[in-house]
């Protein structure tokens, strides 16, 4: 019952694993079509540079939050020394990304409220 336990628990971390790949190349996509787009359009702002990092950083959180719950899956029967430290580094990262990527998500929100024309901050009596 072991046996079979580990190798269904090995699979299901390599598909959450290919699932995490996926939305990496995915996300490293659109950042590469934002960053493209942004460079051939003459009217980009510094708020639509930000918000193309910031898509991308939303997409490498969501990946490395899929490689975490893989290596969950795969730690979770027999965990070695190794495998308790990777998994450690890796909730580490995830936690200092989200952390500072929150930040950065206020922000820019805070940039945009300033931008918009019509905004009662940007009125003047």
């Amino acid at each position: 019952m072991e046996e079979l336990l580990r190798a269904v628990a090995h699979y299901v971390a390599m598909a959450i694993e290919a699932i995490a790949i996926l939305i990496i190349a995915l996300g490293s996509t659109r950042a590469v079509v934002g960053v493209f787009t942004i460079m051939l359009a003459r009217d980009a702002t510094r708020l639509q540079r930000r918000e193309v990092w910031l898509d991308y950083a939303h997409w490498l959180v969501a990946g490395m939050t899929f490689q975490l719950a893989a290596d969950i899956v795969s730690t979770s029967l027999a965990a070695s020394w190794d495998d308790i430290g990777r998994l450690a580094v890796i909730a580490g990262i995830r936690t200092f990304l989200s952390y500072f990527l929150d930040r950065e998500v206020e922000s820019t929100r805070k940039l945009q409220v300033v931008d918009e024309p019509h905004h009662p901050a940007n009125e003047t009596s």
